[in-house]
Parts: C-alpha cells; structure tokens; sequence
C-alpha cells in the first residue's frame, strides 16, 4: 500500500512539473526525439528558404514595375496600416476589376469631389471616378492590364495640392478578376510633420499587425509543439475563417459582422478538428514519418486554396460593417474604432490563450503533451484527446486572425499564403514550439514589417521581416523565448 502512495504521488508531481518530466526521461527517448526534431526543422528551414527566395524575387520584380524606392504613392494591396489601402464599397465586390483608393487630407479628413481618370495602354480613356463624401473613389475596368491612372489636380479643393505630383500619373498593373487599390498623397504628410511622426504611426501599426499575426502563430506552434507536424495549411485556415465570415456577412444571410464572424470561426474551428480525427490521427497510428505527413500538408494547403479560389471568387472583399470610419487622432497616431477594436480583442485573446495554459488542467495537459507525449500518456493523459483540442483550438485562432486581418485590409483566397511565412517566421524567432514564443515573435515581425515602409518599398516589407529572423537566430539559434537542449 506505502509503494502504491508513492507511486501514484510520483504520477501526480510528473503531471505538473514539467520539469520532472525533463528528468525522468530516457537517454534513448530523448536521443531519438531530438534527432526526428531535429530533421523536421532542417526540412521545413530547406522549406523556408525556397520560399523566401521566391518571394523575394516576386517581390523585387513588383517593385520594379510598380514602384521606384521613392514612390510611397503606389498600389498597396497588403497594406495593413488603415483604411487608405481598403477597396472602397459593396460596388467594387461586383466589378470583376478595376482601381479603387481613398483620397484624405493632412489631417485625415476626406476630399470629395477630385476627379479621377483612368486610360490604357494605347491612350484611350477608360473611365472616369470622382471621390465621394468619404473620400472613396472607384473605376471599373473592361479587363485586366496596364492602365495609366491620372488624378485631376485641377479638381482638388483650394488648399489640397498633391504631396509629391512626379507620382501623377502612375502606371498600375491590374490583374484580370482583381480590384486594385492606388493611393495619391495629399498634404505635406511626413516631410512636412517629421520621421519622428512617421516613425509612430509605423510603429502603431506594427502592434495592430503584430498582435494579429501572434494569434494566428499560437495555433501553428501549438500544432508542432504537440505533434511535431509543421502544418503548411495553417495559412488556410486563416483565409478559410475570413471568407466564411465574409459570406455571412454580406452574402446570404446578411448576418451583422461580429455573429457572421462567430458563425466562421466556429465553422473552421470544427473543420481543423476534423482534420485530426480524419486524416492526421489514422496516419499517426499508422506511423506515418513527420516529414510525409508535412507533404501531406502542403497538398492540403494547394486543394484548401484553390477551393476558396473556386467557390469565392479572385476578387478582394470587405466586410458589410465597420468600414468608413473617421479616424480618432492623438498627436501623430490616427486610429479607427475598428483598428482599436482589432488590437484591444487581439491582446485579449492572447492573454486568454496564455491563461488557459498556465491555469487550466487542459493548458497543462498540452504543456505536457508538448513536452514527451509517451510519458504524458503514461501519467494518464489521453494524448488524442488533448492532440484534438490543440488542433481545434490552433483552427479557431487561425480563423480569428483572418476575421481581424480582412476587417483591416480586406479578404482574399490568397492572403492564408502571404501570412504563412509571416507565421513560420514568428514561431521559430519566438522558439520553435511554444506558445508565449510565437506572441512574441508575432509582435517583432510586425514591428519590423511596418517599420520597414519608411525606408523601403512597401513591397519589400515582409522580406525585411524574413531578414530580422536570419539575423535573430545568427545570435540566438534557439530563439527568443527557446531554451536549450541536449541532444544524445
């Protein structure tokens, strides 16, 4: 009876303290597991690499037909920064394509009346646009191309010139399908107010998208910390959860935006635990290897998005409510409602994600999981169980941060797969495979991201933030928050 006590007060200090789990283990069990860690990451950073190769090379290549490195009058599609960059309307969800922008003054108020004109390759006109009383203006276009686009100045309210009129016209290549947003700076703007200014309002747009892409990272780091997958159709749950919330919003039934969004997340969440107890737990159990079932996903990631594609449309969207906002100005920071809305519910969702870790028997479970699964379950843990909630859980973050980040910007079949190499790059600059490490590497990225746009191309702004990590990991390979360990 006195060994039975000891044995089972043993089992309960293994179940939380993770710590005695560290010691507990094998030397063959920790050899094994590091080594099979161990040719995941050097698969998924050959991964990796490709990929930033190939959008640093699309990127540079967009720059150098949109934009030169002085023009910060250029279209920004990915540009989470306010709602200049927002595609106008419930008009432009119906024009196949076109060109779309937001004219707003020194101190962000909109311009009405500015005439906007839009001719092709040859000279002809195509169109004509004239901003509305909140400052939007949009020109549909017969089909994609390069068009000229020229704002009137002669248009402008006395008082309103161009900041820098070299930039009118500017040349835009619009794909077929696609609504694309050009933006003409009105005003003095940051020559004339300073780059201490410019440096802040950078700097409150890189905690907005910081926060977002730290959501969106927990899910991925917990699914790794787990089960040791790196799930490249992580990204697709994002864009998954924002374009259902985007079909319940504003096509049938019309639900108003916060229901529509707990419809979409609710939905994505049930599809990433379906994903577990129908694809990933029957190949677990057939010992399927890491790295097959990582191929597995990038398959996935392809079918998921190409279905968005197929059933929504190539189009950009925006959400029904919250757009038009008059900005709330404090010194050199404009903010909406809805942007501090977006940051305020993003830090709640983290802080309550870190205490449910911390404080819950389940966080707890996962920590352990995490940690040495095998001996997890030996303590009586059910592994599938907890393996469960985790993809559920990453699912439905996943899918919040894809509501945020189209309320922001917009929503797209492809912004699941630009947010992707964000997401890997605040998992691994946080410490591969914990979750207070992917918050942290979430808010860095964005920090650098957006700060980056006052130097740089907003084109290269995702390749600095790629950059920030090579050099985080030359000085700290293990990563932020990462803590050393022995392998062998």
């Amino acid at each position: 009876m006195g060994a039975k006590r000891v044995l089972f007060g043993r089992r309960i200090r293994l179940l939380f303290s993770p710590d005695a789990w560290r010691e507990s283990r094998s030397p063959r069990q920790t050899d094994g597991s590091h080594r099979i860690r161990a040719v995941v990451l050097r698969g998924a950073a050959s991964l990796l690499g490709v990929l930033f190769v190939l959008t640093t090379a699309f990127a540079a290549g967009a720059a150098a037909t949109e934009t030169s490195p002085s023009d910060d009058a250029t279209a920004q599609a990915d540009e989470p920064a306010g709602d200049e960059a927002t595609p106008g309307d419930d008009e432009a969800q119906e024009t196949e394509q076109g060109v779309t922008g937001t004219l707003r003054g020194d101190d962000d108020e909109p311009v009405e009346g500015v005439t906007i004109v839009v001719t092709d390759a040859s000279g002809a006109d195509v169109g004509e646009g004239e901003s509305d009383a909140d400052g939007r203006w949009e020109v549909p276009l017969p089909s994609g191309g390069t068009y000229t686009v020229e704002l009137d100045e002669g248009s402008l309210p006395e008082g309103v010139e161009l900041r820098n009129p070299d930039n009118n016209p500017l040349e835009v290549q619009v794909p077929g399908g696609r609504v694309r947003p050009v933006i003409f700076q009105l005003g003095e703007g940051d020559a004339g107010r300073g780059q201490g200014a410019a440096a802040v309002r950078a700097i409150a747009n890189g905690v907005k998208f910081g926060l977002i892409i730290a959501m969106a990272a927990v899910g991925l780091s917990l699914i790794f910390g787990t089960t040791g997958l790196i799930n490249f159709a992580h990204g697709e749950l994002v864009a998954m959860g924002a374009m259902l919330t985007w079909y319940f919003n504003v096509d049938d039934p019309q639900i108003q935006l916060i229901g529509a969004a707990a419809i979409g997340i609710a939905f994505t969440a049930a599809f990433g635990a379906g994903l577990e107890r129908g694809l990933f737990r029957p190949l677990r159990r057939r010992r399927v290897g890491l790295f097959q079932m990582l191929i597995i996903t990038i398959g996935l990631s392809l079918l998921l998005r190409h279905l968005l594609l197929l059933f929504f449309g190539g189009s950009p969207r925006t959400y029904r409510d919250y757009v038009g906002q008059t900005a709330l100005v404090w010194g050199p920071i404009s903010l909406t409602p809805r942007d501090l809305f977006i940051m305020g519910l993003s830090a709640l969702i983290l802080i309550g994600v870190a205490t449910m870790l911390q404080r819950t028997r389940m966080g707890k479970a996962i920590r352990a999981v995490a940690d040495n699964p095998a001996l997890a379950s030996a303590t009586g843990i059910d592994v599938d169980r907890v393996i469960l909630v985790v993809w559920t859980l990453g699912a439905g973050l996943a899918a919040s941060g894809g509501v945020l980040f189209g309320s922001a910007v917009s929503v797209d079949w492809f912004m699941g797969f630009r947010l992707l190499l964000l997401m890997f790059a605040a998992v691994i600059l946080g410490g591969i495979g914990t979750a207070y490490g992917a918050m942290v590497g979430g808010l860095v990225i964005g920090l650098v991201t957006e700060i980056s746009v006052l130097w740089f191309p907003s084109e290269l702004k995702y390749m600095w933030a790629l950059l920030a990590l090579i050099v985080v990991l030359l000085i700290r390979p293990r990563g932020i928050l990462g803590r050393r360990e022995r392998i062998g």
